[in-house]
């Protein structure tokens, strides 16, 4: 099966993820999740692999055995399973060679692509790309990442004389809901050294820094009282709320920053005069300024509680998930060193962006795999525009090749 055709394949299989589902513990939370990694439990048997074990959560996980007689490390490569929430419908993916100019998606309901809106497009001129119809995503995120990692296991199959050592896989439910999947999995179990994700990003972008990423649950009690009587008694937690809130540092949110510029991020307030609460997120890409974050936000509670009255102000800060830099640095730092290789021996050019956002490969470097982030070679994630250059898909799943051919090469020399 070629690359483009098994891919198109997986996008037949709806696994949108639910957030209702999710929010009860259900997992997989959509059963088309789970039908997919059914699939690709038979697709690994005929490829060869052992170790298979599809759990119930629908975590699969596979192992390619060693071809040399040598000891080498265990190489990973990662993938989800579920699709975003933004579209549920079924995806009608379609193979446009596209010249130039805008991208007709739907003709009857006259949804087009706009070079103009997406000018990278471009840069994709005289090329295959996969796109949806219109009515849905394209399932790019992650499912070019399922068929690049299939594809190169198939490639290996077929020319033993590439040489390897142990190579697994994981296909993991839920990243699109606060990483779920990536969270429940037993890193200690599967055995690998190190590991890549393939998830978002054109051709040649590599991520290994992401942010370190906390959260923010602060209550804040006051006391009600009938407005007939309330000089002196109403204490409006709302405003106390609102006051805190004035005394987080300006221009230190979402909507004013860039590349590697940490923020307070103010996601949701709900109350009344007698209790609100305030939850946020906290992002930074460096441990000392994720730590002076969450240093500033409990001195500003305790400062507040200690002008409100004792137990007017209850902050409560947990940790998310930490950059994977941390578990990159010094010696640690070979996984990046492969993938540059990796892709200097396909020409391509590899820019290293920091991701602002999470993704599978946080948790796992956290939980002590180290696992930065490979391209599937696609655009527009979570968006009906999403779109996917068929060489670049090709590109990624040969860089998985070369990345497992250099491993083994490394441990030879």
């Amino acid at each position: 099966m070629n690359i483009v055709d098994r891919f198109i394949n997986y996008t037949r299989i709806n696994t949108t993820t639910s957030r209702e589902n999710g929010a009860a513990g259900i997992m997989p939370s959509s059963p088309g999740q789970m039908e997919l990694a059914q699939l690709l439990a038979k697709e690994l048997e005929a490829l060869g692999m052992e170790e298979i074990v599809l759990r119930d959560t629908a975590i699969l996980t596979a192992t390619l055995p060693s071809n040399v007689d040598y000891p080498t490390q265990t190489v990973s490569f990662f993938a989800h399973l579920d699709t975003s929430m933004e579209q549920t419908n079924d995806t009608n993916a379609q193979v446009v060679h596209y010249e130039g100019g805008d991208i007709t998606l739907n003709s009857a309901l006259d949804i087009v692509m706009k070079q103009s809106e997406f000018p990278e497009l471009k840069g994709y001129q005289g090329q295959d790309i996969i796109v949806t119809d219109g009515t849905s995503l394209l399932g790019a995120d992650d499912k070019a990442a399922i068929a690049a990692i299939m594809h190169a296991l198939q490639v290996l199959q077929a020319n033993p004389e590439i040489k390897h050592g142990p190579v697994k896989v994981a296909f993991v439910p839920d990243e699109e809901q606060g990483l779920r999947g990536a969270k429940a999995f037993d890193v200690d179990s599967f055995g690998a050294d190190f590991g890549y994700t393939l998830d978002c990003c054109g051709i040649g972008e590599f991520v290994h820094e992401n942010w370190n990423a906390g959260d923010a649950v602060i209550n804040f009690i006051g006391q009600s009282a009938h407005p007939m009587s309330a000089k002196g008694k109403l204490k409006n937690s709302l405003l106390m709320a609102h006051k805190f809130i004035a005394m987080l540092p300006g221009g230190e949110a979402p909507e004013y920053t860039e590349g590697c510029e940490g923020y307070y991020w103010v996601k949701e307030l709900a109350g009344n005069s007698a209790k609100t609460v305030l939850k946020m997120d906290i992002r930074d890409f460096t441990k000392q300024g994720y730590a002076s974050r969450m240093a500033f936000l409990q001195q500003l509670a305790d400062n507040c509680e200690a002008l409100w009255g004792e137990g007017s102000v209850q902050i409560n800060l947990s940790d998310r998930y930490e950059n994977v830099a941390n578990s990159l640095e010094g010696e640690a730092s070979f996984p990046i060193d492969i993938a540059k290789e990796a892709y200097a021996r396909n020409n391509i050019e590899m820019k290293a962006i920091p991701m602002r956002g999470g993704y599978d490969g946080a948790v796992l470097s956290q939980k002590g795999l180290p696992c930065p982030n490979i391209f599937t070679g696609a655009h527009n994630f979570h968006s009906i525009y999403e779109y996917l250059p068929t060489p670049s898909l090709e590109a990624a799943s040969a860089v998985v090749v070369d990345v497992i051919r250099i491993t083994a090469e490394r441990a030879a020399r």
